[in-house]
């Protein structure tokens, strides 16, 4: 009954954090959207392992995993649309890790009794500001703009005002609901300065070559870090995490599975043309070519340890102080970070 209550629990929260972008970038929401896909190096002698992605920049850095022939577990992979369903299995134990967007995880740890921890960053920043025109050369540039964006009540928009202020700008910033709506806007020319996410900023850029990038708001949060007390922290959006009885219970699976999760990272960055179409082939996003543009832009990483403890910790209070709700309700403990 405990357990039920947590997972409804759980389940209103996703209310608030669909706007987030990883939640609806290049995504229907449809939950029959879920595939489960066999890692092709099965083995009764391997320990069953399974993970869960969901759709867009946080499950880009997984294809080469999903498609190798030689691994130290058996890998059963879901790939979803469907924030909620992911949450949900995790919460379960249906699967035993998923990538989940930042705020989101930690949400998860603060109402499951600490059921969950953090073992990597897998994506930082994907948004991006674009412009129809020239007119905007650095954050100055901002200053008494009208910006268009999506995510409201959730982390692009905390983003977007922590960056703003700390380079004391004052623009204003209208929203709308969907990337997709956005995105139609500014083609259709009634949006000269929008903030969207990867892969929609590379679709957009795409359609209309008089749109270009501006500015990098991963780029841009480094740059406040330098001069205040979150230095070091990074603007780190989406991250792998595993429930704790799975990673007591096998500690070596866990660990290879990060290794090889790792090497599957190295190679979607070092192989972007062979990477984009395994990202087709396996549903993260629809077309090879667009994700051939947007991987470069969508910084995937694989962040761990003391370094990934330090860099959420900053982020993590940025969102706290902008809504607590935006994670939890409370600054996750220092448990919630595994660090072997």
């Amino acid at each position: 009954m405990k357990k039920t209550k947590y997972i409804f629990s759980i389940l209103l929260l996703i209310t608030f954090f669909l706007t987030a972008c990883f939640n609806n970038a290049n995504n229907s929401n449809d939950p029959s959207n879920t595939v489960t896909l066999t890692n092709p190096a099965t083995s009764v002698d391997k320990p069953q392992v399974s993970v869960a992605f969901l759709k867009g920049p946080t499950g880009i850095g997984a294809v080469g995993l999903m498609n190798s022939t030689d691994t130290s577990n058996d890998y059963t992979f879901e790939v979803s649309s469907a924030p909620d369903e992911v949450m949900a299995e995790l919460i379960n134990g249906g699967v035993a890790i998923a990538a989940l967007p930042t705020n989101v995880a930690a949400a998860v740890y603060n109402k499951s009794e600490q059921e969950v921890s953090v073992a990597a960053i897998n994506t930082l920043g994907v948004l991006h500001l674009l412009e129809r025109g020239d007119s905007i050369q650095s954050i100055a540039d901002l200053e008494g703009k009208t910006i268009y964006a999506t995510g409201q009540g959730s982390t692009p928009e905390y983003v977007l005002n922590y960056i703003l202020q700390k380079n004391n700008i004052h623009a204003t910033v209208e929203y709308m609901t969907e990337h997709a709506e956005l995105a139609a806007a500014f083609l259709a020319g009634n949006v000269d300065i929008a903030l969207l996410p990867e892969p929609n900023a590379t679709a957009v850029l795409l359609k209309d070559d008089t749109i270009r990038r501006v500015l990098d708001l991963t780029e841009e949060w480094n740059k406040t870090q330098k001069t205040n007390s979150l230095k070091d922290s990074q603007l780190a959006m989406g991250c792998i995490v595993a429930r704790k009885d799975f990673i007591e219970n096998n500690p070596e699976a866990f660990e290879n599975f990060l290794k090889e999760y790792q090497d599957s990272v190295n190679y979607v960055n070092n192989n972007i043309k062979e990477a984009a179409a395994l990202v087709e082939q396996y549903g993260i996003m629809d077309s090879a070519a667009a994700a051939e543009k947007a991987i470069p832009n969508c910084n995937i990483v694989f962040v761990s340890g003391e370094e990934m403890e330090q860099a959420l910790t900053g982020f993590y209070h940025v969102l706290f102080e902008a809504n607590p709700k935006s994670i939890g309700g409370a600054l996750p403990n220092e448990d919630f970070y595994y660090k072997k």
